[in-house]
């Protein structure tokens, strides 16, 4: 079995303090050792059809959500969501867009794409906190998604 078998969360953040808020926040419903952290969008896509970086990865172990921030480099999270949903091996996964963007654009073109839910980063921590690790419990636990 490969390292990134028990991947269950994908979290695409360049933010290193956010993705640290996320994984911290994540740790406190105890899914921070099951979630693997991507810095752009081309990672992201390396990641999920195993090349690059990736190649090594096992097709099929897919996560069970993706987290996805929009402002990120190289790829953006607009473009990561559209390949994602575009592909029949990847269309399936929950994605939830978490960003700072509160842009009317980017709502209607997530969920033109297919995005499963959309969430402005709560500005205060505790709320933030709160945010991910109900996010968590819901995609991770209650969510029940087509087996892969």
């Amino acid at each position: 079995m490969d390292d990134f078998h028990q991947i269950e969360l994908l979290l695409a953040e360049d933010n290193p303090r956010d993705a640290e808020m996320t994984m911290r926040a994540l740790r406190k419903v105890n899914f921070a050792n099951k979630v693997h952290w991507v810095k752009d969008g081309e990672e992201a896509l390396d990641f999920l059809y195993c090349t690059g970086p990736y190649s090594d990865r096992q097709p099929g172990h897919a996560p069970k959500l993706i987290l996805l921030d929009i402002k990120m480099p190289k790829i953006d999270g607009i473009e990561v969501l559209r390949r994602v949903k575009g592909d029949e091996r990847t269309r399936t996964i929950p994605v939830v867009v978490m960003t700072s963007s509160n842009e009317e654009r980017d709502v209607l073109e997530s969920y033109r794409l297919g995005v499963n839910s959309y969430i402005v980063k709560p500005v205060n921590f505790p709320a933030f906190v709160e945010t991910v690790a109900n996010l968590g419990l819901y995609w991770i636990l209650t969510n029940r998604t087509p087996q892969t």
